[in-house]
């Protein structure tokens, strides 16, 4: 049994455990001093802050559970600041294949070298021309953190440009005073981030403060303790050492723009300073690089982590994956195995203007649109709700008045069909031209005046749907009433319909008018006031002798004005003299002799003045006070003539009223028993249980194919599916009629038809087919569907055409026959050439390049090629930049002188050899789908056809993947055609278009279409033109850089 020497560690056991305690503090104390050199400490966990108020005991606003999880975190060796992954950063993006796999980014890890002229500045990075409040928006933007606007120095981190639309980098060294734990902090208008890392690598930069990230949020200048993210927790730095760090910051176009970065010991009291340029220097100097020299530009965590949008679904529909976007990969089928399936026809429609004389700038009139099928939803549907173009009607008709024109309410039991009535009636819209002024009121006529109503009550008035209240008569020739939301149609003396029937609607023509409505007396205009609103006093105005006085548009007031008023509610009663009236012809028979005491009654208050006062109205203000009007009309003889009193008779409460009426003059004649109430109106009442009945309503079928400059967010023309399937059928047959039944088709990916109403239809049929031996191909042909009256023998006057035009074969039952139209097949194995004009834009110029790049990576397709035409560039080499780019094919051409788009792109096309290769007039800004190259084959025929794809503007602060902006429908900028057929129409003017742009696409197209080609016009899916402004471009010099220049 082995001896434990119990007895001596007894009396040894003070000396134990102080040799314990002694080892603890040495382990602790390398433990220390190894984070120390890592940069990092043990922290305490009770500090003094600011003014000296425990940190620990700070809470958030949600009580005491939130302090004690603040302590948890001060706790643990790392910020939760740090592991926070920026605002619009997929979490997982860090790790996309799950913990223990992270993303290889292409972090900067190696600090260049540095020098001690460095200290006293530090980089600064602009973004300019870049909508949006949070820093999540300036990593969405396409050049950074690389290709900034402007390379610049600043001397201290505070910033303060007094400008908008625009982010910040800035980055550089830090360099500490003295060692101990410092807390930063950050101030900004909008938000901001600072991050900071432990070492000089920019690799190991980690968030330790910030402003916000939504955008909204921000702070006054020199407010550094406005949100407990500003303030970082205590950092260990020491004097020896420099510390890299990089200040992230965005701008919109509101608020007083700036930015600054504040320090300070960690000590109770002490406040926030600003980083002066004692304690910064650069990262490295940038003076003498040029803007495409990129390889300096530090990448870090704060410029790589976020730039991706975490979205479910996409916001447009334009961004689901459709077949048509790879379809281009699929292998065709040879042309030549479908010559022969259809019969050959000739190809000659109506509406080429061939050497048709067309004024300058009328092309745009003779451009007609393709119908598709299936949907490509190039509709910019998330874009309507700003812009209803869309619709047929007016957008300020939508505003006021919605689509309700477009729905049916289900009559509920018991109610009469005066509602019907008025639904079936059309609204007509009016210009705001149609305003009258003051003194024309007198000769306004009425075309909605209804006829004198019979004395005697008819039965109840039943408002239009959205109304809450009722009216109590119902005149012979109702008008429509005034519902709440609609104002009632205005007159005009401009306007013809004054007399005329009103327009129709769902084809009912509203009753015809008596003879004696032409001798109708005057109205009285009746005034409702809305809930909610105080009126403000107004002198009475006197009735003029044609009558009371008629706005313009009844329920739309330009001005306040008095009017007379009238019950509605209630059963006709005599007037009385204690409320006074507008003096007039017509006022003076409705004022009794003496006054006229209340009788006294279950259901009667005091008196009432006559007209219609609001239910919980001071009595006393009838005729010196309005409210926000909404008005509606009676006759006069309606109110006034059966009900006219007699002298000193007495006010009655009639009892013999009906139930709905009789309970809301007791409800009113109670609140004004109670006295003026202000401010109390009674609620509108809501029916829940209110239906309708619509109609499927195709707006598709109301557009029509010509070129509409007037809607930039309607996509392209949908073919009915009806008419695509025949045509597909009928292809069909005729193909397996032709090979046996060797071509099943799998589905239609792609139908474009052109319309020609007098000769018949273009189509170009997209098909994926499954061949018998298994191979799934790609059919895509153009056939021509003519009309049965068309004659074969017209064509297009060519006399050089390679094939006779064939006779025409009619078809058995008289149906449109498919045929293939002579010298309109597209080639796919001819070259593209992009060519493009540029002068000091080497950010977009690497774009555009690296945009290239991808796509030939992607396609696989070495069948196109790059020419830029160089205008003297002076911030890159252009020349080198495209000899190092990955294409297949470039060319570089260098011109002197100004910026000349015309002459740029007529010295590209110069420069191409072969006649027959397509030449595409290009953009720098361009963002390209892959099936770019494929469609602009597919609709370039020579001698036929040319390409104008219709771009998406992309807006301020919008990308491609969540694009917001619009169709660039009056553009034709980017064009494609066949070089011969650019030759033979003259090529670009420049002679007319010298140091200037715009307009001479327009004047491209007139010639091409008196040349007898015509110009497909398309909107292609994921074609983006990218947003930019003008500052700078071109050589433009600023002001500031003009004046330094100046002797």
């Amino acid at each position: 049994m082995p001896w434990f020497p119990a007895k001596k560690i007894r009396k040894q056991i003070k000396l134990l455990l102080l040799l314990v305690l002694v080892t603890c503090a040495a382990w602790l104390t390398y433990v220390h001093l190894s984070l120390v050199r890592q940069g990092r400490a043990l922290r305490q966990r009770l500090g003094y802050g600011r003014d000296g108020e425990k940190l620990s005991g700070v809470t958030d606003g949600r009580g005491i559970r939130a302090a004690l999880s603040t302590q948890r975190a001060e706790d643990s060796s790392e910020s939760r600041e740090e592991e926070r992954v920026p605002e619009g950063r997929d979490p997982e993006a860090l790790f996309p294949g799950g913990a223990g796999r992270p993303l290889s980014l292409n972090l900067t890890r190696q600090a260049p070298s540095w020098r001690e002229e460095y200290k006293g500045q530090v980089n600064l990075h602009v973004f300019e021309d870049w909508c949006g409040g949070a820093v999540g928006h300036l990593r969405r933007n396409l050049h950074f953190p690389l290709f900034p606007h402007t390379r610049t120095t600043v001397k201290k981190l505070a910033v303060s440009p007094k400008w908008k639309n625009y982010g910040l980098r800035i980055f550089g060294f830090i360099h500490p005073a003295r060692d101990g734990d410092v807390q930063f902090s950050v101030a900004s208008d909008d938000n901001s981030e600072f991050w900071l890392s432990p070492t000089e690598s920019p690799a190991g930069a980690q968030l330790v403060a910030f402003v916000g990230k939504t955008g909204s949020e921000w702070t006054a200048p020199g407010e550094f303790t406005k949100f407990s993210s500003q303030v970082s927790k205590p950092r260990r730095l020491m004097a020896s050492r420099r510390y890299y760090f990089e200040l992230l910051h965005k701008q919109d176009d509101r608020g007083s723009d700036h930015v600054e970065v504040g320090w300070r010991a960690f000590l109770p009291g002490l406040k926030f300073e600003v980083i002066g340029s004692a304690h910064i220097s650069l990262y490295t100097d940038e003076s003498a690089l040029k803007m495409d020299h990129v390889a300096h530009v530090p990448q870090s965590p704060a410029s790589h982590v976020g730039g991706r949008l975490l979205q479910a679904e996409p916001r447009a529909d334009m961004l689901r994956p459709d077949p048509r976007d790879t379809f281009f990969l699929t292998p065709r089928v040879e042309p030549w195995s479908l010559e022969n399936v259809l019969e050959p026809c000739a190809y000659a429609p109506t509406y080429v203007v061939k050497d048709f004389p067309i004024a300058r700038y009328q092309g745009l009139q003779f451009v007609y649109l393709s119908f598709v099928y299936p949907n490509d939803h190039t509709r910019l549907t998330h874009m309507e709700t700003d812009n209803k173009c869309f619709y047929r009607e007016s957008p300020l008709y939508l505003e006021r008045f919605g689509f309700y024109k477009y729905m049916k309410m289900d009559r509920e039991e018991g109610e009469e069909d005066e509602e019907e009535e008025v639904q079936r009636r059309a609204f007509l819209f009016l210009n705001p031209d149609d305003f009258l002024d003051d003194e024309d009121d007198g000769e306004l006529l009425d075309g909605l005046e209804p006829t004198e109503a019979p004395r005697t009550q008819g039965g109840r008035r039943l408002p239009a749907p959205a109304a809450p209240t009722e009216a109590p008569a119902t005149p012979a020739l109702p008008a429509p009433p005034a519902p709440l939301g609609r104002p009632t149609p205005r007159r005009s003396r401009a306007l013809s319909w004054a007399a005329r029937p009103l327009p129709l609607f769902w084809g009912r023509a509203p009753p015809p008018r008596p003879a004696a409505a032409a001798e109708r007396p005057p109205k009285v205009y009746v005034t409702r006031v809305r809930p909610g609103l105080r009126a403000l006093p107004r002198a009475p105005a006197p009735l003029s002798p044609r009558g009371p006085p008629r706005p313009p548009f009844p329920g739309v007031f330009l001005r306040p004005r008095p009017q007379p008023r009238v019950q509605l509610r209630a059963r006709p009663r005599p007037p009385r003299a204690r409320g006074r009236r507008t003096g007039g012809p017509q006022a003076a028979k409705l004022r009794p002799p003496a006054p006229a005491p209340a009788t006294q009654g279950s259901r009667e208050g005091q008196a009432r003045e006559p007209g219609l006062t609001a239910p919980t109205a001071d009595a006393d203000s009838n005729s010196s006070s309005e409210a926000q009007p909404v008005t509606s009309f009676l006759s006069l003889s309606q109110v006034s003539r059966p009900q006219l009193p007699r002298e000193n008779e007495e006010e009655e409460e009639g009892d013999d009223e009906e139930g709905a009426q009789g309970e809301e003059a007791a409800s009113e004649d109670s609140e004004e028993k109670a006295g003026p109430v202000r401010g109390r109106w009674r609620e509108d009442a809501i029916n829940w249980q209110r239906t309708f009945s619509v109609g499927n309503v195709d707006f598709e079928m109301l557009r029509s194919d010509w070129n509409d400059l007037r809607c930039n967010v309607s996509g392209n023309l949908q073919l009915p599916e009806a008419e695509a399937v025949d045509v597909v059928a009928q292809y069909m047959e005729r193909l397996n009629a032709r090979h046996g039944g060797r071509y099943t088709l799998l589905r239609i990916v792609n139908v474009e038809k052109r319309r020609d109403s007098a000769r018949g239809s273009r189509f170009l049929l997209e098909l994926e087919l499954q061949e018998r031996g298994g191979r799934r191909l790609r059919l895509s042909e153009y056939v021509f569907l003519r009309l049965p009256g068309a004659r074969a023998g017209d064509t297009d006057g060519d006399g050089d055409s390679p094939e006779p035009a064939p006779a025409a074969s009619v078809h058995p039952d008289g149906r449109p026959e498919l045929c293939r139209p002579l010298r309109l097949a597209w080639r796919q194995d001819v070259m593209v050439h992009f060519i493009v004009p540029v002068k000091n834009q080497a950010r977009w110029v690497v774009q555009f390049l690296a945009d290239m790049a991808a796509l030939h990576a992607r396609t696989g397709d070495s069948r196109f090629s790059v020419i830029l035409v160089d205008f003297e560039s002076e911030d890159m080499d252009v020349e080198r930049a495209l000899r190092a780019a990955p294409l297949p094919r470039y060319q570089y051409l260098r011109r002197t002188g100004n910026f000349e788009r015309s002459a740029g792109l007529q010295a590209g096309v110069a420069a191409v050899e072969d006649a027959s290769s397509i030449v595409f007039l290009c953009d720098l800004h361009i963002h390209f789908p892959p099936s770019i190259l494929d469609g602009i084959r597919k609709h370039c025929v020579e001698g036929r056809l040319a390409f104008a794809p219709v771009v998406m503007r992309l807006g301020c602060g919008s990308s491609p993947g969540d694009p917001h902006g619009y169709w660039e429908v009056n553009g034709f900028g980017l064009f494609g055609i066949y070089k011969s057929d650019f030759d033979r129409v003259g090529g670009m003017n420049t002679e007319e278009f010298r140091d200037q742009w715009g307009g001479e696409d327009w004047e491209l197209l007139d010639r091409v279409l008196q040349a007898g080609l015509e110009v497909e016009r398309l909107r292609v899916r994921n074609f983006y033109h990218h947003f930019h402004s003008k500052r700078g471009m071109w050589g433009v010099r600023s002001r500031k850089a003009a004046r330094k220049e100046a002797p």
